[in-house]
């Protein structure tokens, strides 16, 4: 007996909160690891960023996690290794559908980044009838509802993304423009202190121009301080930690209990 096909795809809640600029707490997932991604979508995050580039997952590491996150309400995110069309569309095969594209710096790059995610006429992904994607082809109007179901995120973390932030907010297709702290510390010349006066001022005229754009502004800290700061400041969309910091502060602090 044929198994009956799947009349409709799941619409994307997450980027539906999004445009609402819904308050949305995130985590990161460094770990490459589908048991610690499973624990993370266990505490009820709003959304959980996969990430691919500064960590060793690939494609073959990242099915898993979501197969994971399957029946968890954390949205899943994914942030692949650089804005590259073919790494993206890959992405999209193995059944992505939220994107945080990394180190943009310009309106083009940003328009690049969303084409990527779309089929023709308004992309040029390239379509593969039975992928996990569209459930192995069990979901028959996949290529027509696929375009409408997803997110682009883009991360500014450069005195040229800061120099364009407004063009690159206005592109049709961005969701959402996340600021990377870390890198833009090291671009303003202050690596390691996000916390520097200068960095702190570039982060307040950034969510000034992508507010201005009326697009949703993301940030990752692992500062309780810094997070609650950044949410008053207009961020929706925060990522509070990372995996590999939850566990190496509680292992450590552990250790120090009873080897001190």
């Amino acid at each position: 007996m044929n198994p009956t096909p799947y009349s409709a795809f799941p619409v994307n809640s997450f980027k539906q909160r999004l445009r609402e600029q819904q308050r949305l707490i995130g985590c990161w997932c460094s770990l490459a690891n589908p048991i610690t991604t499973e624990v993370l979508g266990l505490a009820g995050f709003d959304w959980l960023l996969l990430d691919a580039e500064h960590s060793p997952n690939d494609v073959l590491t990242l099915i898993p996690q979501l197969m994971a996150l399957k029946d968890s309400a954390s949205a899943p995110v994914v942030r692949p290794p650089a804005n590259e069309p073919v790494i993206i569309k890959r992405l999209l095969d193995a059944g992505f559908h939220n994107f945080l594209i990394p180190f943009v710096e310009t309106a083009q790059a940003a328009r690049d980044a969303v084409a990527a995610t779309r089929y023709p006429p308004q992309g040029i992904r390239g379509v593969a009838m039975v992928q996990r994607n569209n459930r192995y082809g069990s979901v028959p109007d996949y290529f027509r509802i696929a375009n409408d179901n997803m997110t682009v995120l883009v991360q500014i973390e450069s005195r040229a993304g800061i120099d364009a932030v407004a063009q690159i907010a206005a592109v049709d297709g961005v969701d959402g423009v996340f600021v990377g702290p870390s890198d833009l510390a090291a671009a303003l010349g202050h690596i390691g202190n996000p916390g520097h006066p200068e960095v702190q001022a570039a982060i307040i005229r950034l969510f000034a121009a992508i507010r201005a754009q009326g697009k949703p502004i993301g940030i990752l800290t692992p500062v309780e301080a810094d997070a609650r700061r950044y949410l008053e400041q207009g961020a929706s969309f925060v990522a509070v930690g990372n995996d590999i910091g939850l566990f190496r502060a509680q292992t450590q602090a552990l250790a120090d209990r009873f080897l001190a």
